[in-house]
């Protein structure tokens, strides 16, 4: 997922600074004079609230051999945020430089995963109960919209623990770990002194070995998190004298292209059922994790009333995620998991504040799923390839934007958060029932240009 904050961060670095290199050349026309430049500079505090992922390596090592899986804490979380930008050029340039420390109280957690069963039932259950970051942030803005990379310090508290059947809690760790963090976002003036924002983060808090008893037993542990998020802050003695221009013009048809990344949390499971007569069967719960990039194009059609913005969007995406690192069964079933495309049509239901337009989206899903899992010794294999539907909702930010004097005001920039679930398929193998829930997180940035009228009004 890490792959998302290269690609994603560079995109938005090269959107706002052609947009700040041509204001002057670009501006919009109005009919009285407004307040047409934002001041970033200054102390402010706000709060967020999102979702997080994670995508957490652990290698358990046994005498009868070692599985490798992913521990995927996912829930809920929500804190406060507290920083200061320095805004350079004279008397507001595009560069915007500053610090910014979170702290967040989180729900993440895994307590579903269970495999080696029946003999040696194998639970692992591993929480994140709280976390935050200190960070530096570097972006570029063009008036109330700063288009921002962001990267520094992460910690937070990590529980993780191992049952295996009529022994008890053979493993059990509760520490705060620490590392790093990167990230990207776009943040943008809602009127006065406050601020909304989009976000997405990447921490890794780091890597742990542990030996433990009985058996002779080891961990391997990787804690990657991918944190979603929104925030609202107020700019401490700000420009609080800022008014936001009249709503931007979005009506008509639009088509673009994106980019981003995505990280899936496909809960799946292998049902043995006890053949011959005497033999126990076995049951293995664990999830696939494919990772990657994705990119591709978006066609839709927006109506508004006021600042009120509606409209339908459709788009397919290429994709690169990939699982083949999960191993099951003591080692002996290895997993091949890829999304290798996807696509979406949705509603839009947005609200413009001046030239920025913050929405929510949902609707149909649907994408192509391949499956490969084999056990050693054993002839049959899964070797699955199917296209399957679901829904998808998520939110996002849009805005106008210019390339070097070359794209007029026809042109805007978003960036999107969706959440796509393609539903549950089984295989049998054999009596070897094999079943995966597909679910991903998706993170991207994108362009638009509008067909039929300047997005940006002229008043």
């Amino acid at each position: 997922m890490k792959s998302l904050c290269l690609a994603t961060a560079t995109l938005l670095t090269l959107t706002a600074g052609a947009q700040a290199a041509d204001m002057a050349a670009k501006a919009p026309y109005y009919k009285a004079p407004v307040m047409a430049v934002y001041d970033w500079t200054g102390f402010y505090l706000g709060v967020n609230a999102g979702i997080g992922l994670g995508r957490d390596r652990a290698i358990h090592g046994t005498p009868l051999g070692t599985d490798s899986l992913y521990l995927a804490p996912q829930g809920a979380f929500g804190g406060g945020q507290v920083g200061y930008n320095w805004q350079a050029g004279s008397p507001f340039g595009p560069l915007v430089y500053g610090l910014e420390a979170d702290i967040q109280g989180a729900g993440l957690s895994d307590d579903r995963t269970n495999v080696n069963g029946p003999l040696v039932a194998t639970t692992y259950n591993q929480k994140i109960d709280w976390f935050g970051t200190v960070r530096g942030r570097v972006g570029l803005a063009s008036g109330p919209v700063l288009s921002y990379v962001t990267g520094g310090y992460a910690y937070g508290s990590v529980k993780t623990s191992i049952t295996e059947a009529g022994i008890g809690t053979v493993f059990s760790s509760s520490k705060m770990q620490n590392g790093w963090v990167v990230g990207s976002g776009v943040e943008a003036a809602l009127g006065g002194n406050w601020t909304g924002k989009i976000e997405y983060l990447y921490l890794n808090m780091g890597n742990k070995s542990y030996a433990f008893e009985p058996f002779a037993q080891t961990l391997n542990t990787e804690v990657r998190e991918n944190i979603f998020r929104v925030g609202l802050n107020y700019r401490v003695g700000g420009s609080a004298a800022y008014t936001p221009v009249a709503a931007a013009n979005w009506n008509g048809w639009y088509l673009g292209g994106n980019v981003g990344s995505g990280t899936g949390r496909d809960r799946s499971s292998i049902i043995k059922p006890a053949n011959p007569p005497g033999d126990l069967g076995a049951t293995e719960i664990f999830n696939l994790a494919p990772d990657g990039i994705n990119g591709g194009v978006q066609a839709g059609y927006n109506w508004q009333a006021a600042n009120w913005v509606y409209g339908l969007e459709a788009d397919i995406q290429a994709s690169s995620q990939r699982d083949n690192k999960t191993v099951v069964g003591f080692g002996t079933i290895p997993y091949d998991a890829r999304l290798p495309w996807f696509g979406t049509v949705r509603g839009r239901l947005g609200y413009s504040v001046g030239s920025t337009l913050f929405y929510a989206t949902g609707g149909y899903a649907y994408g192509g799923v391949k499956t490969k899992a084999r056990e050693d010794g054993v002839a049959e294999a899964l070797n699955a390839s199917t296209t399957r539907s679901g829904w998808t909702a998520g939110a996002g930010i849009e805005t106008p934007f210019t390339l070097l004097g070359m794209l007029g005001p026809n042109w805007t920039s978003k960036t999107e958060y969706l959440y796509v679930d393609l539903g549950t398929t089984s295989n049998i193998i054999n009596t070897t029932v094999l079943t995966t829930s597909v679910t991903e997180h998706i993170f991207r940035t994108g362009l638009n240009y509008h067909l039929n009228s300047p997005v940006v009004a002229r008043y």
